[in-house]
């Protein structure tokens, strides 16, 4: 019988720090109240908040939760 061993962290870890939650979060909540946006809206976003590509596409999936919670 073979051991498997996992190659996901255990402990339910999400691979962000703390620091780079509150960035995706910061940047969620800017972007969802923002009336006009800039464009491309990705490298703004890494740009302005200091975020990877990932990050960036977490913040913006992010804000438009925030936006249909808001109406």
């Amino acid at each position: 019988m073979s051991t498997i061993t996992a190659s996901v962290p255990v402990g339910g870890t999400t691979g962000h720090d703390h620091e780079t939650t509150a960035a995706i979060d910061e940047a969620a909540r800017w972007l969802a109240f923002e009336p006009s946006p800039p464009s491309p809206l990705v490298p703004a976003l890494r740009r302005r908040f200091g975020l990877s590509v990932v990050d960036a596409c977490a913040a913006i999936k992010e804000a438009r939760l925030i936006r249909g919670r808001a109406l």
